[in-house]
């Protein structure tokens, strides 16, 4: 049986990672990102047979045409991954960055609810194995300087699937959370600072495509970062301030 795949953000980056791998898999794609010549391109690279979707994720109705479209030619997916995400460095005190703000948690937040919404009852009706997927990252764990925005919408990304989980358990949905550290990818090459354990991107997506064929709740890849993020989940907000209060910051207003 093909496995069908439909990933948002397949443009670049991680997302384009886990569509060559799946495509070296067998599987049929549904590749979503705001890039069309991108997506054509990368398609045409992968084969040429898969269904792309020029689309931005904080457009709910685009993304519930192209499920239905998705849907219609190749029935339920199997895996969505929600991977759609911007950052940019953010600091409350400048009004003008109440706008990359609302951008951020529009994409990283209500844009990975979208992704899944329009495909949940259909994959509820489908037989096999359904996972949701959706990549949060270390940064949700604990709000990092100058990333005001980026780390609370990773943190609501953690909560909201967490969430979901319950909510699919009973249908037999297994919902994976993903929290990358630092991965090898345009959003990551604009840091002005040493990024420990940066993993290179084609390594990262054969990790996650691993840990959701095993259907695992959670992880942190690589797993160097997971015993960080462990000891910072646990330091006493004097401590983790005292560490981090200097800690290098990503430059504001680009998102990437």
């Amino acid at each position: 049986m093909t496995l069908k795949v439909f990933i948002t953000g397949a443009s670049s980056g991680i997302g384009e990672a886990l569509a060559v791998y799946y495509a070296a898999q067998g599987a049929i794609l549904g590749l979503a990102a705001r890039r069309n010549e991108f997506l054509e391109a990368l398609n045409q690279r992968l084969g040429g047979q898969h269904a792309c979707y020029a689309l931005d994720v904080s457009d709910a109705p685009a993304l519930h045409a192209a499920a239905t479209d998705f849907i219609a030619r190749f029935g339920a997916p199997d895996i969505i991954i929600a991977n759609a995400g911007v950052s940019a460095g953010t600091l409350t005190e400048f009004e003008e960055d109440l706008a990359a703000f609302r951008r951020i948690m529009d994409i990283n937040v209500f844009g990975m609810a979208a992704t899944f919404a329009p495909f949940i009852p259909a994959m509820k009706a489908a037989a096999g194995e359904k996972r949701l997927v959706g990549i949060a990252s270390v940064a949700g764990i604990r709000g990092l300087p100058g990333a005001e925005a980026y780390s609370a919408s990773k943190a609501a990304a953690i909560a909201y699937l967490e969430s979901l989980r319950l909510e699919m358990r009973p249908y037999g949905i297994k919902v994976v959370t993903i929290a990358p550290g630092y991965i090898e990818t345009p959003m990551t090459e604009i840091n002005p600072y040493k990024m420990p354990f940066l993993l290179p991107v084609d390594q990262a997506a054969s990790r996650f495509a691993a840990v959701i064929a095993r259907g695992t709740s959670y992880s942190v890849i690589p797993w160097p970062m997971g015993v960080v993020a462990k000891i910072l989940r646990v330091l006493p907000n004097w401590l983790y301030d005292s560490l981090f209060t200097s800690a290098p910051r990503k430059p504001r207003g680009l998102l990437k």
